[in-house]
């Protein structure tokens, strides 16, 4: 087997980023950053496999990360007596979002990967899985607080569905403008509060 050289792994994913985020995943050439990280395809074939192999090396872990997180937070809140949840639900959400910007400012490039660039790639609904897995805790946080919203007609489930992509695509698009990131945090909080009076004019909270 032929020995790899150190410090080609780095220069190829760092080569590899650039050109996703230039080009996209399905534009992108593997010669190009080749080229770039001064090694060959074939180097990039071992390491990597394909192109697939290569994007998924920058982007994975982001992604485990965030869904690991994010699967904690909605448990760990669910796990809470019903009486908690009534009474901190806004508030507990609003910290936990305030991680979630943090945590994509911290992997902005990753992020802008994932939003503008996975075109072609298992990551392209991403931001659906997120999604889904909030739905299901809606309905968890509904079913433990005797919420019978949806048994009355108030909301459906159509709804909350649209409602929960509108609000998580709009939490991106902080990326996908390129805000700073003092802005987006700014931004964040505001979004939440607009959701927030949305749905208290719906539920009739007080």
């Amino acid at each position: 087997m032929a020995k790899q050289i150190e410090g080609v792994y780095e220069k190829v994913y760092e080569c590899a980023k650039k050109e996703f985020l230039n080009k996209g995943f399905k534009d992108a050439s593997l010669r190009t950053i080749a080229q770039e990280a001064g090694t060959s395809t074939g180097s990039i074939y071992t390491r990597f496999h394909n192109k697939e192999g290569l994007f998924h090396a920058i982007v994975f872990t982001v992604v485990d990360e965030l869904k690991l997180w994010f699967l904690d937070v909605q448990e760990s809140f669910h796990n809470k007596d019903s009486q908690y949840q009534k009474n901190n639900m806004f508030h507990y959400s609003s910290m936990e979002a305030e991680t979630l910007v943090a945590y994509i400012y911290d992997h902005y490039d990753e992020f802008k990967l994932l939003l503008e660039c996975a075109e072609g790639t298992e990551f392209s609904d991403f931001l659906n899985q997120l999604v889904e897995i909030e739905m299901e805790y809606t309905e968890k946080y509904m079913e433990a607080t005797k919420d019978d919203a949806l048994k009355n007609g108030t909301v459906t489930s159509e709804f909350l569905h649209i409602v929960t992509s509108a609000y998580f695509s709009g939490i991106f698009e902080m990326v996908r403008h390129d805000m700073k990131r003092e802005d987006g945090m700014r931004y964040a909080k505001q979004l939440r509060e607009f959701y927030y009076a949305g749905f208290a004019k719906i539920y009739n909270w007080k």
